[in-house]
């Protein structure tokens, strides 16, 4: 199999409207989170995400949350044969499309284990052209390593590189987004704050 920049990436409806919204919900700030998955048992050149976790919207960059957050996913999502399989990133400015050292060094954290993983940078330009119109590419911006391990923005052709599983993703995002759901969602932060708020959003969907 050849370089990153080859492979694709598959998103689930659920694992992508997750991201988004937590971004919403924080729109002021910088937010990130991680993506579950494996290599697709069909096509070793897909990576399937099937979810994501919202992790933190305040000092990103603290290692021991992310380590303690990052073992105890992994623990939960390897009994079901999935593992972390890359990084989400929201930049804290409207117009920033710029990939932050924080995002880099967290994309390089994880990619030691994944090898595999991108970077998927939220593209708000997008996000707020949504209900403007009916485009069905994700709002986020694929990022890889390149042969020589810097990320890179996968070009205009990046979104036949990643992929919504459900083309109806958009459309259904629009609906969450004008109804305020993005009020409901949970992060590791909250749960650090209060263990009694679930960061798997069980009842998001419902």
């Amino acid at each position: 199999m050849g370089g990153n920049g080859e492979l694709k990436y598959e998103i689930s409806q659920n694992a992508y409207i997750k991201l988004v919204l937590h971004s919403l919900r924080h729109k002021t700030a910088a937010v990130n989170g991680v993506l579950i998955g494996r290599i697709s048992p069909k096509d070793e050149g897909v990576v399937e995400i099937s979810d994501s976790v919202p992790l933190f919207h305040s000092n990103l960059s603290l290692l021991p949350p992310l380590e303690i957050s990052l073992i105890m996913i992994e623990e939960l999502y390897v009994a079901q044969g999935l593992s972390i399989v890359g990084y989400f990133h929201a930049n804290e400015r409207f117009d920033d499309v710029e990939l932050s050292a924080v995002a880099k060094n967290i994309g390089d954290h994880i990619s030691r284990y994944f090898p595999q993983s991108p970077i998927l940078l939220l593209n708000n330009k997008k996000l707020e052209a949504l209900s403007k119109g009916k485009d069905r590419s994700p709002v986020m911006q694929l990022c890889v390593k390149d042969a020589s391990k810097n990320w890179r923005v996968v070009g205009a052709d990046g979104g036949s590189k990643l992929l919504l599983k459900e083309p109806s993703a958009n459309v259904v995002l629009s609906d969450y987004i004008s109804s305020e759901k993005w009020k409901d969602v949970t992060d590791f932060d909250d749960h650090l704050d209060d263990v009694t708020k679930d960061w798997l959003n069980p009842g998001l969907f419902n």
